[in-house]
């Protein structure tokens, strides 16, 4: 098995009541050098997320932090989890995108979706009925402005373009990996389907995340392509501790993180879009199911069954340790204390 990271960072606004000297960076700059520490540890790469207009300052604009960390490491791939394309102006972001590629040498993964949060579609004055034709047609128009080697036009419902060449050509070639976010068998079996790379949900349990990755092998395999354990990557929450207490502490703070993320997600009339992981399900016992939490032979437990299940790829989410210095040695924990009993596992032995 090999291991990335998946996460967010914040930068909270000052109150009116803080002092003058207060530092609105500072949760940024930890998490450059949280995941500086992590290409040192040996972690493969990191995802980040895109979110909007939360009143806790998660990353909103996901491939400048991106390209801020690319200038500070040198083998970490630099992920995005995801990019939402329904927002976002398709030729312009396919430039900001090669531009990253290109300065790190060819590390960007771009990881896309179609969005779930209500309050960002509201915030946008978006129909949330219209994701999936924008997100087609906003993929379509980057992967063409990636792979021409002349100017095109495009004329679509939402977009328009006249005798366009994106600038600068992107690193990889045809272009960067693009993952894909998907739960339902059916909407795994399209991201094979169409040659992309698969990310998989922390809520899922160990049972459902073998059944999205045998549907997506079955696919990958019937157009007679090689499955790569590495083309699947799967979310884990983790936090590295000895007592029961803080543990305990630990799925508290998850929880209740992912109610207040729930109810970002959740339409007027009551509707919670996400996936089933996400939206349905007593959210603690969905929390404490998925969380990899306790002790190095608790976690190494843990990924047993994920390696079991077909998994090649994890990635780990800090975020239940409450970050800072706590954040930080349990980094440095799961590294010292859990990967090394995964490091020689051949990689071809998760596709058995």
């Amino acid at each position: 098995m090999q291991f990335g990271l998946f996460g967010s960072a914040a930068a909270r606004r000052q109150a009116a009541n803080e002092a003058a000297e207060f530092d609105s960076a500072e949760g940024f700059r930890d998490f450059i050098d949280y995941n500086v520490e992590a290409e040192a540890l040996g972690f493969r790469g990191t995802f980040v997320v895109e979110h909007h207009f939360t009143g806790y300052g998660q990353v909103s604009a996901t491939l400048n932090l991106l390209t801020w960390l690319g200038a500070r490491t040198r083998t970490l791939r630099l992920g995005t989890a995801v990019i939402v394309l329904p927002w976002h102006n398709p030729v312009l972001l396919a430039e900001q995108a090669a531009t990253l590629d290109l300065l790190s040498g060819g590390r960007l993964d771009f990881g896309i979706g179609k969005g779930y949060r209500y309050n960002e579609f509201a915030g946008f004055c978006v129909d949330m009925d219209e994701a999936d034709a924008r997100f087609t047609e906003c993929l379509d128009v980057i992967v063409k402005a990636w792979t021409a080697n002349e100017p095109f036009s495009h004329r679509g419902k939402y977009w328009q373009f006249d005798n366009v060449v994106v600038e600068p050509p992107t690193a990889q070639r045809p272009h960067p990996p693009i993952w894909m976010g998907a739960g339902g068998e059916s909407s795994v079996r399209r991201v094979a389907e169409a040659g992309y790379n698969l990310l998989l949900g922390q809520y899922a349990s160990p049972a459902d995340v073998g059944r999205s990755i045998a549907a997506y092998r079955s696919a990958v395999e019937a157009q007679g392509r090689r499955f790569d354990p590495m083309s699947v990557g799967v979310t884990r929450a983790f936090f590295v501790c000895d007592s029961e207490a803080d543990k305990e502490a630990a799925l508290q703070r998850r929880l209740a993180n992912r109610v207040r993320q729930l109810k970002l997600a959740t339409r007027p009339d009551g509707t919670v879009h996400g996936g089933p992981d996400r939206a349905t399900g007593d959210p603690d016992t969905v929390n404490r199911n998925s969380a990899m939490y306790g002790t190095p032979d608790h976690i190494a437990e843990k990924l047993d069954e994920l390696r079991a299940a077909g998994v090649g790829y994890v990635l780990v989410n800090g975020g239940g340790s409450g970050g800072g210095a706590r954040g930080r040695e349990s980094l440095r924990r799961f590294a010292r204390e859990v990967m090394p009993f995964f490091a020689d596992e051949p990689s071809a032995k998760a596709a058995e």
